[in-house]
């Protein structure tokens, strides 16, 4: 695989794993579970008239396995981050989600550059908001990659 088709293949696990977090937290759907619906149903696949890249599986695997196996140290790390009297709550779920998955990349895929987590989770997030919430992510997702790789 070409550096430029890897990178697309990690762009496209992240967006899904954004979406896959998403819908844990509004469903409740048990992680190996929903692995399996993204797989057979949203990786890669040709839905209507458009059709999704085709996700780095493993590498999607990764992120939401291991943001849910560690999502107490990961919302941790992110409300010790948030302004004075906000908490994660607060935050709607596609910020959460997208938070998460970065702060996950973060925490435990050092063999990702800093750089590449918080460039491609802005990406993510203007696939959902705004240039402020966009701003909002870079900032966050910057002041914990500070503390988790100093």
């Amino acid at each position: 695989m070409t550096t430029a088709a890897r990178s697309r293949s990690r762009s496209a696990a992240r967006l899904a794993a954004v979406q896959a977090l998403y819908q844990q937290e509004m469903e409740g759907t048990p992680v190996a579970r929903l692995l399996k619906e993204f797989h057979d149903h949203r990786l890669g696949a040709k839905i209507e008239d458009d059709h999704y890249i085709d996700a780095e599986r493993d590498f999607f695997d990764d992120i939401v396995s291991g943001a849910d196996a560690r999502r107490a140290e990961i919302d941790e790390a992110i409300s010790g981050n948030l302004a004075t009297g906000w908490t994660l709550d607060r935050l709607d779920r596609p910020m959460r989600a997208i938070l998460r998955a970065g702060t996950y990349e973060l925490i435990a895929r050092p063999d990702v550059p800093v750089g590449s987590v918080i460039s491609e989770y802005v990406d993510v997030a203007h696939a959902f908001y705004d240039k402020r919430e966009s701003g909002f992510a870079n900032g966050l997702l910057d002041s914990i990659a500070k503390q988790v790789r100093p």
